[in-house]
């Protein structure tokens, strides 16, 4: 116990309850959830295995200090006291995140400048050097959360955003962040005990999230880097430790993932990021037009999927496209389980079906809907009646 700290981890609007499930099925402890982020206790191992293996995470932050600010100056005050010498060298180089929720304190950027002079001025005062500024890639990368009059400094375990897995060469014209896409996949219920399709699959986001899932393989095993490598307490034998751990639990997958998009831009992107993520022996993609197919295999089918939508494609008849996905699944998919999320929420009205769910999400700022559509073999009274 000794050892263990408190860790937030930040993500979506609506994931909570999945992250949550996620970090207690990973063994963290006293998991709390808040609002976009969910709290827990853990060593440092479980800080690497929280970043390797956390599917709907976009930051794993390590809160060190907390305290009341008065004003900007006295931000300064507090940050300019804290020993930033155990944590960086004079020479290293720094980032700093803020978010601020609070009538006193409106601008995050200037949050974010007024934290980093005091850093700055610390090191130049006490060391005669001071560390550069790296936006990508720092030795250290902060965030400073202030709600109301209350801050909190973190250090950032993750780096870059969990949703950069890694794997992604090309996007297409409206590629679906990675931790939406698994998130809405864990919210389907997908475990890979049946076949998979997403029929306007894009650059594979979904495909590439989908087996992973099925696999268990942790998301972020091609991650360039994390933030916690570069910290003076890194400890390469326990992250390889962690890491053969993660991978002694990968699992067979015995269906098929099965990718269609009618655009051959989008197929030869999808296939180099599914190349990328070592993921070719599981999914296939073909060149079809949706609209056109019909379902070519027995037993049930899982699919999940991320129309086009009007804000980025000007161009498509909306109330033509939804009727047309309506009609496929009801004339061409039997025993399928269709999920796909809208943002255009008239557009629902167009796909003459009744969903079975609707749950509210975000795709980027967009207010969206997950739909859920069970489509039955012959009707739906038949069905029944079986």
């Amino acid at each position: 116990m000794g050892n263990n700290f408190k860790m937030i981890a930040k993500t979506l609007y609506g994931f909570e309850p999945l992250l949550a499930n996620e970090l207690k099925n990973l063994g963290a402890m006293d998991v709390k959830e808040g609002i976009r982020n969910v709290s827990f206790l853990g060593d440092k191992g479980f800080m690497y295995k929280a970043n390797l293996s956390l599917r709907t995470a976009i930051k794993i932050l390590k809160p060190i200090r907390s305290f009341k600010i008065t004003s900007e100056e006295d931000l300064y005050k507090k940050i300019y006291a804290i020993d930033w010498s155990e944590f960086l060298d004079a020479k290293g180089s720094l980032a700093i995140d803020a978010t601020v929720h609070s009538k006193q304190f409106t601008h995050s950027k200037y949050i974010a400048l007024k934290s980093k002079d005091a850093i700055v001025d610390k090191f130049r005062n006490t060391e005669g050097f001071r560390p550069s500024i790296d936006l990508d890639y720092p030795d250290l990368r902060l965030n400073i959360h202030i709600e109301n009059n209350f801050c909190t400094v973190s250090l950032d375990s993750s780096g870059q955003s969990l949703h950069k897995r890694g794997y992604k060469s090309a996007t297409n014209i409206a590629p679906i962040n990675e931790v939406l896409a698994a998130g809405m996949l864990l919210m389907s219920g997908w475990d890979g005990r049946s076949d998979f399709m997403d029929p306007m699959c894009g650059s594979g986001t979904i495909l590439i999230e989908a087996a992973m899932i099925a696999c268990n393989i942790p998301p972020n095993l091609n991650k360039k880097e994390f933030g916690f490598e570069k910290w003076k307490d890194w400890d390469v034998d326990l992250f390889e430790k962690i890491e053969e751990s993660c991978l002694n639990k990968i699992r067979g997958f015995e269906h098929k993932i099965i990718g269609y998009d009618k655009a051959s831009s989008a197929v030869y992107k999808a296939n180099d990021n599914i190349e990328n993520a070592n993921l070719s022996e599981f999914i296939s993609i073909e060149q079809q037009d949706f609209f056109r197919t019909k379902k070519d295999i027995d037993g049930k089918l899982h699919m999940l999927f991320n129309p086009p939508y009007g804000e980025r494609l000007e161009l498509l008849d909306l109330p033509k496209f939804y009727k047309s996905i309506g009609d496929t699944l009801k004339q061409d998919y039997p025993n399928t389980q269709a999920w796909f999320i809208v943002s255009n929420l008239d557009a629902i009205k167009n796909v003459g079906l009744r969903p079975s769910r609707k749950i509210k999400l975000y795709n980027g700022s967009l207010d969206s809907r997950l739909l859920k559509y069970e489509i039955y073999e012959g009707t739906k009274k038949v069905h029944k009646r079986k």
